[in-house]
């Protein structure tokens, strides 16, 4: 009996034990890390956009939370506490893409919103999330204005804007047509395809100012049919197209057009081309020049960073990530590199979000897609080298290629932080360190 009562009286006190050791081991877990992510997740913008920069933010918050990503960013989550997603579809209207932040930040009390390929909803956000103080990362969304028209204090975009694309197409059109007099431009009609269609031209007019832009068309948003606008191009003697179409307009386009030959006319200048070449493959005519907002997918530098990313990415999805992909994890691992910035001030606690903020203002950090710096917008928005391309078809590997490709440093095609890109396009691109 004596014996039986200690037996029990030690199993009791090693379940207590146990108990207390749980209890303790669960106490010491930091609370997870609550993230609104937001990103087409139907409709025609789904597809080649936002479901690739899904995958991207999938994929690395998954290595984030095991501790799995390389150094710089091997630490569990962000500082230690694992990231929960909460994910959000952008499609719809301006006014249902800002109540479903709202949403996300009043009642999922997120920690932040990283999200938004749309101009349209990253200008309807940005003043949102400046009145609720809710920290809010662009990943994608490339119109000058949100930074231009008035100082933020809580919405930063590590990625760069449309400026340097454009330029960066000028730069790359000019030196392939050294002899053009002649181009057209079809951009869809809203913030986005209007500040392309503006950038190229003043680039243009920079740097050839004997070439005159002759068909400027501006289609609406997620038109789909261009037979009218093909039409009118095909009258053009022009000798290049500039587009920033994006989302299924330009999957459409390019068929619609390659059918009727406009390319073999001019040649296809597409700013985010490099979204469609694994989805059109042949269907994109040799000579088009590629652009993909940056130094993204066949275009991004030979660094460790991008290797990685480009590994776990095939395995998962069975195809490369595109520039969405990209753009997707440099504005999580900039957040990430913020968030640990703050809490390692506090002595690892967990920063509010005006720490956050404040920590992210001017930060630089590495990426798949080489150096990011926040230098423009008040330390808000991000600048990067770039690069552009030519593009084939490869019959032999059945695959597409990037050609002749011309890289572009920060300070060549992005404006410098005192002037506006307008202004500093228009001025003749002082300081350009090409």
């Amino acid at each position: 009996m004596k014996r039986l009562k200690w037996s029990l009286a030690l199993a009791a006190g090693l379940t207590a034990g146990s108990v207390v050791a749980a209890s303790a081991q669960q106490a010491a877990a930091p609370a997870p890390i609550k993230l609104g992510v937001v990103s087409f997740l139907s409709g025609p913008a789904a597809s080649p956009f936002g479901v690739p920069g899904r995958n991207g933010a999938e994929i690395l918050i998954e290595a984030l939370n095991s501790g799995k990503a390389p150094a710089p960013f091997d630490k569990v989550g962000f500082a230690g506490s694992k990231i929960e997603i909460k994910w959000v579809d952008e499609a719809g209207s301006t006014a249902q893409v800002v109540t479903e932040f709202r949403n996300l930040v009043q009642r999922d009390q997120v920690d932040a919103v990283v999200g938004y390929i749309s101009s349209g909803s990253c200008l309807a956000v940005t003043p949102v999330a400046d009145e609720l103080k809710a920290l809010t990362v662009y990943f994608d969304c490339g119109t000058p204005r949100v930074f231009e028209e008035k100082p933020r204090e809580y919405v930063f975009r590590p990625t760069s804007h449309a400026t340097m694309d454009n330029t960066g197409a000028a730069r790359y059109l000019i030196a392939k047509k050294k002899d053009i007099t002649l181009f057209s431009g079809i951009n869809q009609n809203y913030a986005w395809g209007q500040d392309s269609w503006k950038d190229f031209e003043a680039a243009m007019k920079v740097l050839a100012p004997k070439a005159q832009a002759d068909k400027v068309l501006f289609p609406k948003l997620f038109q789909g049919e261009f037979g009218a606008e093909i039409s009118t191009l095909l009258t053009s003697k022009s000798q290049a197209l500039h587009s920033s179409f994006w989302d299924g307009d330009q999957e459409s386009f390019i068929i619609q057009s390659g059918a009727r030959g406009l390319a073999n006319r001019m040649p296809y200048v597409g700013t985010t081309v490099e979204s469609a070449i694994w989805r059109l493959r042949d269907k994109i005519p040799d000579g088009t020049i590629v652009g993909a907002r940056g130094p993204h997918g066949p275009l991004a530098p030979d660094n460790a960073l991008n290797k990685w990313f480009h590994s776990i990415y095939m395995d998962r999805y069975g195809t490369p990530p595109t520039y969405p992909s990209y753009q997707m994890v440099i504005a999580v691992l900039g957040l990430k590199v913020a968030w640990e910035k703050a809490a390692a001030a506090k002595g690892g606690a967990k920063p509010t979000t005006d720490e956050v903020a404040k920590a992210f203002k001017g930060i630089e950090y590495d990426s798949p897609s080489g150096r990011v710096k926040m230098a423009l917008g008040n330390g808000h928005q991000g600048i990067q080298d770039t690069a552009y391309g030519t593009y084939r078809f490869n019959k032999q590997k059945n695959a597409p290629e990037v050609v002749d490709i011309v890289r572009y440093s920060a300070e060549c095609v992005n404006p410098p932080a005192d002037k506006t890109a307008e202004e500093w396009i228009k001025a003749g691109m002082p300081g350009a360190k090409c």
